[in-house]
Formats: C-alpha cells, sequence, structure tokens
C-alpha cells in the first residue's frame, strides 16, 4: 500500500477522495448553491467511513445513523469548498499535477508502472487517480490562500503558549532498572522448564523479601549484567523490548515485578529510579512551538471559514 497516495490531503476527513466505478441511478441527497449531492456519492463516503469505523469499533443502528449523516456532512463540505475553488478560480496546471506525480513516487521509492499496479490493486485507474490529486491539490490551495495565509502566530502567543502547556515541552522520561534473568534454552524438556520456573519463584520471594537485588542478580542471573548486580543502565521509554516495557510501567522506584517471559526465558526486574523530563528551553523549542500553535490554529480558523461558507451558502438536505 502507497505511503503517500494521498501526501497532499490537507484535513483529511474532508478532502478523502471519492473513488467512482461504474454509474448507477441515483437520488439526490443534497443540492449546495444549485449543485446536487447524489445519494449514490453519499453511500460510497459512508461504505468508506464504515470499512474504516469496522477495524475498530462496532456500530448499533444510532451509531450507523449518525455515521450516514456525518457522511452527508462531509460530501456538503467538499461541495461547498469546490464551488470557493471554482469561485476563486483556483486551477492546478498540468505540469504542476506531474511534478505532485513524482514526488509521490520519489517518497515511496516506487516506478511508474508499480505506482500503476499499486492503484489499480484499489480499484482506481491511473486517469481516476490524476482527477483526484488534482482536486486535492486545489482543496489544499485555496485552504492555503483563505486560512492559512491569513494567520500571524506573535512572539508574545508563543511564549505565553510555552508558559501554559510546559507538559508538551519536557525531555523523555528516564527510568534505571535492574534485571535477574533465568534463561530457558528452546530445547529445553517440561522438567528442565519446571525446575527453572521454580528457582525463579524462589528468587523472586527472596527479592520481595528484602534481599539486595543487586547479590540476587550477581548470584542467580543469566544475563551478562550478573557482574554489574543486574543493572541495565539509563534507557528512555520505547527503548526496551515490550515486555519490558509492560513490567516498568507498573512499578514505582525500589518495587519489583512479577515474574514475566520473552523468547529467552524468564525475568524479574527493579525499578531504580523514574526521572520525569525536564521542560526544555524555550529557544530550543521554538520552532516545535511554533509549529504546534501554528497548526492549532489553522484547525480553528479552518472550521470558522467552513461553518461561514455553509452559513452564506444554500444548502438543502432531501
Amino acid at each position: 500500500m502507497l505511503r503517500k497516495l494521498a501526501i497532499f490531503v490537507c484535513f483529511c476527513a474532508l478532502f478523502v477522495p471519492i473513488i467512482s466505478s461504474a454509474e448507477m441511478i441515483s437520488g439526490i441527497a443534497a443540492v449546495v448553491n444549485d449543485e446536487p449531492i447524489t445519494t449514490y456519492e453519499v453511500e460510497k463516503e459512508l461504505s468508506a467511513m464504515e470499512k474504516e469505523a469496522g477495524k475498530k469499533v462496532t456500530l448499533d443502528e444510532k451509531g450507523k445513523a449518525d455515521m450516514r449523516d456525518a457522511a452527508l456532512n462531509s460530501m456538503i463540505n467538499r461541495k461547498l469548498i469546490a464551488l470557493k475553488i471554482k469561485e476563486l478560480d483556483i486551477r492546478v496546471t498540468d505540469e504542476e499535477l506531474k511534478l505532485a506525480i513524482e514526488d509521490v513516487k520519489k517518497q515511496n521509492n516506487i516506478t511508474q508502472d508499480a505506482l500503476v499496479a499499486a492503484l489499480n490493486s484499489q480499484g482506481v485507474s491511473f486517469e481516476e487517480y490524476k482527477v483526484q490529486l488534482r482536486e486535492q491539490l486545489e482543496r489544499l490551495r485555496v485552504v492555503s490562500q483563505e486560512v492559512r495565509a491569513k494567520i500571524q502566530i506573535t512572539e508574545k502567543e508563543l511564549q505565553d503558549f510555552y508558559r501554559e502547556h510546559p507538559e508538551n515541552f519536557q525531555s523523555d522520561e528516564i527510568l534505571q532498572a535492574r534485571q535477574i534473568f533465568f534463561k530457558i534454552p528452546p530445547a529445553s524438556s517440561d522438567a528442565e522448564t519446571k525446575r527453572i520456573t521454580a528457582k525463579a519463584e524462589s528468587v523472586l520471594l527472596e527479592a520481595r523479601s528484602g534481599k539486595d537485588f543487586a547479590e540476587l542478580a550477581r548470584k542467580y542471573s543469566d544475563d551478562v549484567s550478573a557482574k554489574d548486580g543486574g543493572d541495565l543502565g539509563i534507557f528512555k521509554p520505547g527503548e526496551m523490548l515490550p515486555e519490558f516495557e509492560i513490567a516498568l510501567s507498573k512499578l514505582k522506584p525500589g518495587e519489583v515485578s512479577e515474574l514475566f517471559k520473552t523468547a529467552s526465558g524468564l525475568h524479574l526486574v527493579r525499578m531504580e529510579g523514574r526521572s520525569h523530563g525536564e521542560l526544555l528551553p524555550y529557544e530550543k523549542v521554538k520552532s516545535q512551538l511554533s509549529d504546534r500553535l501554528y497548526k492549532k490554529r489553522s484547525e480553528e480558523r479552518f472550521n470558522r471559514w467552513l461553518a461561514e461558507l455553509r452559513t452564506n451558502s444554500s444548502v438543502d438536505i432531501r
């Protein structure tokens, strides 16, 4: 699946292209400034939304009805934007479209034939894709012209946002832990596995009774860190195996985990320390801060702009 077939899409809920197949008879779902939206178009939008939602939730009848309303509103919004593009005479040239397609191929490191094959696997011809991509570029351009170009962010606003949202600009959390590892060789018999498990459970009891964890690691651990008392050093969340992440996430400094298993054997970990991230200097995060605030303002202004378009238009839902 191509990573960037919709690379130029902005505000995706509105800009998802509709892939049409054979023409079919359909009624009128709504009329926007004398421009019709067919029930067929709404059904296609609804089908795409249901397919995406089906991966995450099971919808009841009310949920399906709400989704149908959302599909219709999405189509109305798309029609309003299309009419605005026409009003402003915004056009994407063939050369700009060609460059956009070349960028998609470059970003995905694929050839023209591979792009066409990927599109065909999704039921889209290359000609259909070009039409959709041109429309997406036009939508992006009208948003840039009508929304983004009118956003200005002052230094004071950046500093205020930095001061009011410090949790967004902290260094990564730092963790320190020790482990005791009990290796279970792949060819171990059931009896051998039970023996190693019993040993690990016994060491767990010792660790929780107050025995020095580092000394227990030196005595029992099969890991190379045993000589250092099982010290795993300093690391950040996401740098350890998932099993370690889960075990450590439940611990406070000084606490010992339950036994947990990986492909190599059984493990015990002790949380030695957890240092929460520190607030990063303003100058270091200023660019990130500007991007975050700009995105927030863009979305807010876009929603107001769209609401104004709808207020100033004739929308007749059938």
